[in-house]
């Protein structure tokens, strides 16, 4: 094991140039109709995509704007930190702040989502290389990590599949601490505080992976007989640390105040039993993939949102080649098993809670016992710790099998079958052509208008529209989506079901708001695949009037209808401030 630790590779620049440009090449193949339309089309579907876009896009423009209120979003108004309702992508306000309006907004989108499953290629491949592994077989790893099946559905969850910090982390720590290099150990830490700042979601996990392996690190340095660091090595690694605390305080304190102010936003051990999911979920490809989706259809639920977590399949190659890895003699038997036990341990976990015997699963202890995990909904997504461990076995199993064939065969039949290896996994894990959706533009009618609004019908399928149509101006709405509703939300659609009527005009006015925007089947029909969120015909919605004498202006700009609750509503929010 000594051995290996004074063993860390050479990795020139050339080879990372190689690496960045293939990583690139292979998510541009993967989804190339959003590169053709990066301002029109966006990944997977028209649903969590639009509330992340438009979170990116929020972030960029509180982030120069209003830096003192970052978390003070226009959704949900007026429920404060209504951007702490879900991973807020923090870590990448900045590039929220190029461009503007929803154009910029989608593309961003899918730019960051070809970068992060570039991003996953790099750092698996980087920690697989660190390791031990011969470039080729790195590559497998890279793959099997960013390609993994299982990947498929995240590609709507930016802030899951942003989980190439992870792996990066870990190999700029792993080799700063072997080659003793202050600059590469807070580097380390660094990024890792970067991928908290994406969201909790991936954040926490690694948060606890570290800690783990600083656990195991410093039993190893006891045995050891306590070798002394040097005085860079310290500073780097206390500076690093501190960075990532703060950094994770920071980010913590808004939810920490949602759930002191929302006790119900922690998550029940019902919501658990939801979302865990099952035992056959590991051989349920999602349907996107174009080996496996239609084979995997009997196993896969009905509901979109059950598919998303009821879909591990981690790769038939990757999980063959992992296999083999747990007998490669190039890396230390220590550092195999030790892979091999967190992939299984991480995918123990990833099951979750469920019904009768199932309720005793480890997980339920993590949610219990550990800090942090009352939070999170989804056991599923720990799957992403599963899957890089088992890339890394991969790896390892892929530079097995080239060198079988380097013993028996020329050089030409090496490259071919490293380079076929690679092809397998991505096969096995793609999804080509991926699935895209045209984002539907906002009605020129709505430019301009005084808020905070209120725009009607507020299914989750509307309000996602809403959201990223609000990026043109950031007016404060009532309308909102994320993980977690805020009461005031549900009490507003409970007052105003009947609306133009008086007592839901009285209700919206004494909340403070301004204008009500009712859009008509003629904006949404055809578009959603929530009937209910349709909305009224425009004969229908016309027939709708306010009460005479209730102040109240209607302007009939089809397919809108626009109503102003006028000067009144504004008057009585600044006495219920007084």
């Amino acid at each position: 094991m000594r051995d290996w630790w004074n063993r860390s590779p050479a990795i020139r620049g050339r080879e990372l140039l190689l690496l960045a440009a293939t990583a690139v090449a292979i998510a541009i193949a993967q989804f190339m109709p959003l590169v053709l339309h990066l301002s029109t089309r966006i990944a997977t579907d028209l649903g969590d995509p639009l509330s992340q876009a438009w979170q990116v896009a929020w972030g960029g423009h509180a982030l120069f704007s209003q830096p003192l209120h970052f978390w003070q979003s226009n959704q949900f108004w007026p429920a404060p930190d209504s951007l702490a309702f879900s991973d807020a992508l923090v870590g990448y306000a900045p590039i929220g702040a190029i461009g503007s309006g929803v154009g910029a907004a989608v593309a961003r989108y899918n730019l960051l989502l070809l970068f992060a499953f570039s991003l996953c290629l790099v750092g698996a491949y980087l920690l697989a290389r660190e390791l031990g592994a011969p470039a080729w077989a790195a590559a497998v790893g890279g793959a099997a990590f960013a390609w993994s099946p299982w990947r498929l559905w995240q590609a709507g969850h930016l802030h899951v599949a942003s989980s190439g910090g992870v792996a990066l982390a870990l190999f700029l720590l792993l080799r700063g601490y072997r080659r003793g290099s202050p600059r590469l150990i807070f580097a380390g830490w660094a990024v890792a505080a970067w991928q908290v700042s994406i969201g909790f979601t991936i954040g926490l996990q690694l948060l606890y992976l570290l800690l783990a392996i600083a656990a195991l690190a410093g039993v190893g340095w006891w045995r050891n007989g306590r070798p002394a660091a040097s005085r860079g090595v310290l500073v780097a690694s206390l500076g690093g640390v501190a960075f990532l605390a703060v950094v994770s305080w920071l980010i913590s304190r808004p939810y920490l105040r949602v759930l002191d102010q929302y006790p119900r936003a922690g998550r029940s051990l019902g919501e658990l039993y939801r979302f865990s999911p099952r035992l056959e979920a590991f051989v349920t490809a999602p349907k996107q993939s174009i080996l496996w989706g239609d084979l995997s259809e009997a196993w896969r639920p009905t509901l979109k949102a059950a598919q998303v977590e009821q879909s591990l399949y981690p790769g038939i190659v990757a999980t063959l080649l992992a296999g083999l890895g747990l007998f490669w003699a190039g890396v230390p038997r220590q550092l195999r098993i030790g892979l091999g036990l967190a992939t299984l341990a991480f995918a123990i976990l990833s099951l979750g809670v469920h019904p009768g015997a199932g309720r005793f699963l480890p997980y339920r202890f993590v949610y219990e016992l550990l800090p942090g995990w009352e939070a999170v909904r989804t056991p599923g997504r720990l799957h992403t710790l599963t899957t890089l461990s088992l890339a890394l076995l991969a790896s390892f199993g892929a530079a097995r099998v080239v060198a079988a064939v380097a013993a028996r065969r020329a050089r030409i039949a090496v490259q071919a079958v490293a380079v076929a290896l690679v092809l397998l996994v991505l096969v096995d894990g793609s999804g080509v052509v991926y699935p895209s959706a045209t984002v539907p533009q906002a009605p020129a009618q709505l430019a301009g208008l005084p808020g905070p609004l209120f725009e009607l019908p507020a299914r989750a399928e509307n309000n996602r529209r809403y959201l990223i149509w609000s990026t043109d101006s950031f007016t404060p709405m009532i309308n909102g989506k994320s993980s977690f509703t805020p009461p005031i939300y549900k009490q507003t659609l409970a007052a105003t079901r009947d609306f133009p009527s008086e007592h839901s005009i009285v209700y919206l006015r004494r909340l403070g708001v301004r204008t009500v925007v009712v859009y008509t089947s003629e904006v949404l029909a055809g578009k959603v695949e929530d009937q209910q969120a349709i909305g009224e015909s425009w004969q229908q919605a016309v027939k709708r009037r306010p009460p005479q004498g209730a102040g109240v202006s209607r302007s009939l700009r089809r397919p809108l209808i626009i109503y102003d609750l006028g000067a009144i509503a504004m008057a009585e929010q600044r006495a219920a401030s007084q």
